[in-house]
């Protein structure tokens, strides 16, 4: 028989639920990309870049796992941007460039994408869970003269959920621009010596977005409203030159492949933007 105190610290089981799908979701994603490299007719080096970055996806589950575990805040953004971008990463790779995916492929591709909506249905729908996701880091403090190792509350003003998640949309630029100009170094490696130029601006571009948006961000979280404004222009900015480099440098295929996921991360960032608008209303400050 539990005691009381036991049962006051013992995590909901709609937690617990989120902590196991978590795992399995991230173990389904290895299995999945496992399935699309062996059917895969052509093992070429795009594939393999692209099959990497989203098994790197699983480290993402473990680490919101963690976050889960913690009872952080964070956790529901996350959660989400890392759902939806999976989704995305996963299907680039079901769909081969030529014929009909494979059986296999397709139904870990809807296991896959099942389960990833059932974790944001629970971040999300689920009361328990939203009652559990209140805490914030843990950092040092100091308090009548000792030291310890405690929650640390923001200093910035209370944001909204929505502009957090704006900022990990924004934080998934960088990756999103990097890994199509990795994949662009094939064709380099095929000759195209011509694409030189274009391929090291990418990743220049790529490696640059990233301490735009830390910036950025770091802004928007003090409630800023020019912020909110450099981040729609660094989102547009990012579009015209994550998709005409695509286009240009892997076709068709890989606009749809790689500039679709790129496409939705901005999109989650302006709406996010949009409906933290909505809520704060006109008389917020900055």
């Amino acid at each position: 028989m539990r005691t009381a105190a036991e049962t006051q610290v013992r995590r909901p089981s709609a937690v617990r639920a989120l902590t196991t799908l978590l795992a399995v979701t991230a173990a389904a994603t290895v299995v999945v990309e496992l399935l699309n490299w062996w059917y895969a007719p052509e093992q070429e080096f795009g594939l393999a870049v692209r099959t990497g970055w989203a098994m790197l996806r699983s480290l993402g589950f473990l680490v919101l796992i963690g976050h889960v575990h913690r009872g952080r805040t964070v956790a529901r953004p996350f959660g989400l941007i890392l759902a939806v971008t999976t989704v995305f990463a996963v299907g680039r790779l079901v769909v081969p460039r030529q014929g009909v995916p494979p059986l296999p492929g397709l139904l870990g591709f809807a296991l896959l994408a099942a389960l990833c909506v059932a974790v944001v249905w629970l971040l999300y729908r689920s009361d328990a869970v939203a009652g559990h996701l209140v805490r914030h880091r843990k950092g040092l403090v100091v308090s009548g003269g000792t030291i310890s190792w405690r929650e640390v509350a923001p200093k910035r003003p209370p944001v909204t959920g929505w502009l957090l998640t704006s900022r990990v949309a924004a934080f998934t630029y960088s990756p999103l621009m990097l890994v199509p100009a990795l994949v662009a170094t094939g064709a380099i490696l095929d000759g195209r010596l011509a694409a030189v130029p274009a391929v090291l601006f990418w990743i220049a571009a790529g490696i640059g977005v990233s301490y735009l948006v830390l910036l950025c961000t770091a802004f928007l979280m003090r409630g800023k409203r020019w912020a909110r404004s450099l981040l729609v222009a660094i989102t547009l900015g990012v579009l015209a030159v994550d998709l005409p480099l695509c286009w240009w440098l892997l076709g068709v295929d890989g606009l749809v492949r790689d500039g679709g996921p790129m496409l939705a991360a901005a999109a989650l960032t302006l709406y996010g933007l949009w409906r933290a608008g909505r809520v704060e209303g006109p008389g917020v400050p900055g």
